[in-house]
């Protein structure tokens, strides 16, 4: 039986970190990426340090559009801000249901302040990643949990049985991400990359641009092999973040696919369409994947109802809580998840890579789980924030010719996630 836990203190703080170039999808370019740190201490002096990258761009491209990019961080980090404040003093038993009792008002918060009315759900929990981390390894502390598989619930189980011994590692391929390399990560060994979709411009541009890249990277790397898929082909992972306005464009894409030999390589095609046009996609003759559109549980729940057959898990970016109740609910209807990225640090690498190496292997892959990581492509501090990690030089923390190969040192340390952060702990130390 898990205790009450009582939380005396909250605190929190943030980091702006640069990157290596500007960052373009769904039409935009981020320059930079905050990364807030939440602490959450127990009335027996326990703590829970949590980190979150915050993806403004991501999460709401209207937030992102309609003030400086230093403002659009600033509004996500002040709802950050509120939601320790509703919860200091308060008491709870499990970090699930703590988010649930705070992630509503938040999200109030959030449109009052940003003066959007149509704020997107998934903005808030944004803002609720460090928060939710920070409580639950305040609960691990509490209970005694020392590793990952005692730490899931056991109603959220049966979706995180599985035990790779290796994840692949996934790529990002941005707008302005050269051709070489991409030649590049493919000669270092990965195999599954995921390439933006949706660049700028009217809806007839942008099908252009996105056929003359696809055109690109088809004649680029097409003919390499890999021992990874039946076909010995390289899967494609299109992610199109919502830029797609209706079904005829995205089938004039296919349709370039096939007439260029690379339509049968179409692994996964994430999030086409804007989520608000309630698309049913059961006739589109690829699988296709929900991601931002799935805020929440029951918001996937109608995503498979229109025929989505892969859902994008974002424990770093919607938090773990509920990252939980959707990788239950598509474990019960058979759909198959992998695990996203929002270009976070290597310590939130290990939370989604924690996630992916449990859920069930991805169709086509042989036994692989998935895991999305490009920080290391996007950080310019990459190997600074690497240092933080726990165990930086452990044979697991690193990807090796495209996949993260998970020993039973990686599951025994669950990670490094219940290790020490001193370098984020320190933040929080009393001030001279």
């Amino acid at each position: 039986m898990s205790r009450s836990i009582t939380i005396a203190r909250v605190a929190s703080d943030f980091e702006r970190e640069p990157l290596v170039r500007p960052f373009g999808f769904k039409g935009g370019y981020m320059s930079e990426i905050w990364q807030s740190v939440s602490l959450l201490e127990s009335d027996r002096g326990h703590r829970g340090v949590g980190l979150c990258s915050q993806g403004v761009l991501w999460s709401d491209a209207h937030v992102f559009s309609g003030h400086s990019e230093p403002g659009g961080n600033a509004l996500m980090y002040a709802m950050t801000e509120y939601a320790l404040r509703l919860l200091k003093g308060q008491s709870f038993v499990s970090p699930v249901d703590l988010l649930e009792a705070v992630r509503h008002e938040v999200f109030a918060y959030g449109k009052k302040i940003t003066g959007h009315a149509g704020l997107r759900e998934t903005f808030a929990l944004n803002a609720l990643v460090g928060v939710d981390f920070a409580a639950w390894l305040l609960y691990a502390r509490e209970n005694g949990i020392a590793s990952f598989d005692d730490l899931v619930p056991a109603a959220y189980r049966p979706a995180l049985a599985a035990r790779h011994a290796r994840v692949a590692s996934i790529p990002l391929m941005a707008y302005g991400i050269p051709i070489p390399e991409l030649q590049a990560a493919v000669a270092a060994g990965y195999f599954f990359m995921k390439i933006k979709l949706g660049q700028p411009g009217t809806q007839a541009e942008m099908l252009e641009k996105d056929k003359a890249r696809l055109s690109a990277i088809h004649a680029a790397i097409g003919a390499a092999r890999t021992p990874h898929t039946a076909s010995g082909k390289l899967p494609y992972y299109f992610d199109a973040n919502g830029r797609y306005e209706d079904k005829d464009t995205l089938l004039r894409l296919l349709d370039h696919a096939r007439a260029i030999g690379a339509f049968d390589q179409i692994a996964l095609i994430e999030e086409p369409f804007p989520e608000e046009k309630d698309i049913d996609v059961r006739d589109i003759p690829a699988r296709l994947a929900a991601d931002e559109s799935a805020h929440t549980d029951k918001d996937a729940l109608v995503r498979i109802q229109m025929g989505y057959t892969a859902i994008a898990l974002k424990p770093i970016a919607k938090t773990f809580s509920m990252s939980l109740k959707i990788a239950q609910l598509a474990h019960e209807r058979g759909v198959p998840c992998f695990c996203a990225d929002l270009t976070v640090g290597p310590i939130l690498v290990e939370w989604n890579k924690a996630v992916a190496a449990r859920l069930g292997a991805f169709p086509g892959l042989g036994g692989l789980g998935l895991v999305e990581t490009n920080g290391h492509q996007n950080y310019r501090n990459w190997e600074t924030l690497r240092q933080r990690h726990p165990a930086p030089d452990a044979a697991w923390a690193r990807p090796q010719h495209g996949l993260f190969e998970l020993d039973a040192d990686y599951y025994a340390r669950s990670g490094g996630l219940f290790s020490p952060l001193p370098y984020y702990e320190a933040m929080f130390a009393p001030k001279a």
